[in-house]
Formats: C-alpha cells, sequence, structure tokens
C-alpha cells in the first residue's frame, strides 16, 4: 500500500533534526527505552508542520497542528514503544515516515485530547503501510475543509480498505478507529481459536470449538462490514 504517502507542500517544510534527549526529557524514558532508540534509531527529523498558517486550513479544537516526523532506522524494526515515546514527548498528532535501505513506510496511530483531561492525550494502535521504495510516487494531499479532517483522510489512508468503507458510510474517525482495532482483536482471537481446534483430537471438543470459531468468525465479519462498536474501548 502506497496511497498513504503525500506529497506535502513546500511552504509546510521544516526539517529540524530532533534530538533524541529531547524525547528522552518529555517522555520520561527508562534506560530499557533508551537502547532501543540508541539501537534501532539513527536520526528523528521533524519534516513537516501543517499548520493554518502553512496549509491555509483552520484549526480544529482537537487538532491544532500535524507534525510529519521522518525517523530514519538502523534496521528494518522499530519497537512500538519507541513511536509511543515520540508520541508521548510532542503535544500534537503525528505523522511517521520511516526510512530504511532506500525504502520508505508510514506510521500512525489516532491520537486526541483525552475526555477526561484535555492536557493528556490518548493515543490509538498504530497503522502501518507496507514498505514501499524510496522513489515510489507521492499522491496529492486530500481535499479537506480543516485540519481535523485532513487528519482524519491522513489517517485512514493507512487502514484496510474496510476503514474507507466505514468512512463512505458516515462513520467518524474515532469509530473508526476503534472498530479497527476491534477487528484486530478478534482476528487474534480467530487465530487462537483455530490454533485450539488445530490441537484437539477429541471429537467432542472440536464440535463445541468449531461453533466458537464459527461465532468468532461471525462477529469479525460483523465488525469488517462497518457495524458500530462503542467508542469507549478506545480510552
Amino acid at each position: 500500500m502506497t496511497a498513504a504517502f503525500f506529497d506535502y507542500p513546500k511552504a509546510a517544510a521544516f526539517g529540524r533534526v530532533v534530538p533524541k534527549s529531547r524525547i528522552y526529557e518529555h517522555a520520561g524514558v527508562g534506560a530499557a527505552l533508551r537502547d532501543l532508540f540508541v539501537t534501532q534509531v539513527d536520526q528523528i527529523v521533524w519534516k513537516y508542520k501543517l499548520a493554518p498558517e502553512t496549509m491555509n486550513l483552520a484549526a480544529t479544537r482537537s487538532v491544532s497542528e500535524i507534525q510529519v516526523f521522518g525517523i530514519n532506522l538502523r534496521t528494518g524494526k522499530l519497537d512500538e514503544e519507541v513511536l509511543r515515546a515520540i508520541d508521548r514527548a510532542i503535544p500534537f498528532p503525528l505523522i511517521f515516515e520511516f526510512s530504511w535501505s532506500g525504502k520508505r513506510k508510514a506510521v500512525a496511530a489516532f491520537k486526541r485530547p483525552s475526555d477526561a483531561d484535555p492536557t493528556k492525550w490518548v493515543v490509538s494502535a498504530y497503522f502501518a503501510t507496507d514498505w514501499a521504495p524510496d522513489d515510489a510516487p507521492r499522491r496529492p494531499l486530500p481535499v479537506a475543509l480543516n485540519l481535523g479532517g485532513l487528519y482524519d483522510a491522513l489517517l485512514t489512508a493507512l487502514m484496510p480498505k474496510v476503514a474507507a468503507e466505514g468512512e463512505q458510510a458516515g462513520e467518524d474517525i474515532q469509530a473508526r478507529v476503534v472498530r479497527m482495532e476491534a477487528i484486530r482483536a478478534k482476528t487474534r482471537e480467530v487465530d487462537r481459536i483455530k490454533a485450539r481446534l488445530a490441537r484437539e483430537k477429541q471429537f467432542n471438543k472440536r464440535v463445541a470449538i468449531n461453533a466458537e470459531l464459527r461465532a468468532a468468525r461471525q462477529e469479525l465479519e460483523r465488525l469488517s462490514v462497518g457495524d458500530p462498536v462503542s467508542a469507549a474501548t478506545c480510552e
């Protein structure tokens, strides 16, 4: 999937290296996580600042700016806790672009102010593209009425096809993220039940596990066609 790589406007270019020490300071990074930064991250670059003055788009209550961070990796792997530390340190929604060995990958979580405490941020699971060549073409930015709408479109581009189907049905970004997380959890459940079924030899127990598997698959299908899930699971 390369559809999530966008051609950000030159007016929004920032191009500033972010010292890892700043992340350590603002995210409360301990020794083990610091070791991950050292072994996995070569450099962090604040590439673009998508703001009212650079995009000619109005801010919204939850999205005053969007930052695009480039992360040059030392290997093809980045621990999710490294990303969460950066998200904790930067009080804005973030879009990450990884670079490694002539390839790039876009990654982001849905990030919003907490309903209970607007000074704190709620960060969802992460969504990501596959690796693509560095010279793969970028697409124009989605048309949006404000920065909130732009953030919605940027995140949706990182999600599976079922997310776009939910968008067409009028599903908002928070509900869409909750549904994607529920699909991931239900998919893991289906895989666990299948593994149990493969191990089980007794016929009567296999019958019961098969019934459980059918129910889990039906629930996964329901989620995949866009049936609503409670947004309370996001926080």
